[in-house]
């Protein structure tokens, strides 16, 4: 069964940072162009940032220069990582393939908060 488990999320302070890691199982990671995904209470869930496979990288206007996406094939792990991170920041973030579009993992809580 291809899953995607998220982990490295918490609670951190405003100004903050966290590493999030995203291992992929038992696909072919290398092949695909892979996503992080926030979605913040009430709101509709956004794309955060994308890896290509050729490592090509693009962003939410919002978290440019602050969080960086990369990826480690032969681990097939996806890792995003966020600095000064702020309270609008707190949401739940999941990892795909950018191009599955009825799959969704548990994610992981990412909250920034005093």
């Amino acid at each position: 069964q291809v899953q995607f488990v998220e982990s490295g999320g918490g609670l951190v302070q405003p100004g903050g940072s966290l590493r999030l890691s995203c291992e992929a199982s038992p696909i072919s990671f290398s092949l695909y162009d892979m996503s992080w995904y926030r979605q913040r209470s009430g709101m509709e869930r956004e794309l955060v940032a994308t890896i290509t496979t050729e490592g090509d990288t693009t962003y939410l206007d919002s978290v440019k220069g602050r969080f960086t996406i990369s990826r480690n094939n032969a681990l097939k792990t996806l890792y995003l990582q966020m600095n000064s991170l702020r309270p609008e920041d707190t949401a739940v973030y999941s990892c795909k393939p950018s191009s599955w579009t009825n799959y969704w993992g548990q994610g992981t809580q990412v909250t920034v908060s005093k």
